[in-house]
């Protein structure tokens, strides 16, 4: 029996002096206009580190070497399909964020870890509230 693949995403946690970078979703038809990390699919042929530094660059410009991204955890959650959704954490990157993609982000800004928007992504939201790495959550099972 055939199995068909999971759709897996990779997200990049960019954190300074206890502010967080966000960006506002738009005309995607997933989750538009509520805030999130940068991220993206896991394409073919590359691994989910890998895909958490394309996305980042390709969204904020921020370049950020793939073996120094930090794995923090894994949400594996049920909502439009079967998910598997990666974190990781850049300690440090190249650049200042810029909107690099308006036709799929409406916005782009540092939030207070304290003051969070209250139109975050539920899963991201989730994944935000378990800090430092190795956590794994499962969401609408």
């Amino acid at each position: 029996m055939a199995h068909p693949g999971i759709p897996t995403g990779a997200h990049v946690l960019c954190e300074r002096a206890g502010r967080i970078l966000l960006l506002r979703r738009a005309n995607t038809g997933f989750f538009d206009d509520l805030w999130s990390l940068p991220g993206g699919h896991v394409e073919e042929g590359e691994s989910a580190r890998q895909a958490a530094a394309r996305e980042l660059q390709e969204e904020t410009g921020l370049v950020v070497v793939p073996a120094e991204l930090v794995w923090q955890g894994v949400v594996h959650r049920h909502s439009d399909t079967n998910r598997i959704d990666f974190f990781w954490r850049a300690p440090r990157w190249q650049g200042e964020p810029v909107l690099r993609e308006p036709d799929k982000c409406s916005a782009l800004a540092w939030f207070e870890r304290a003051a969070l928007p209250t139109d975050l992504v539920p899963y991201v939201r989730a994944a935000l509230a378990m800090g430092e790495g190795g956590w794994m959550l499962e969401s609408g099972w």
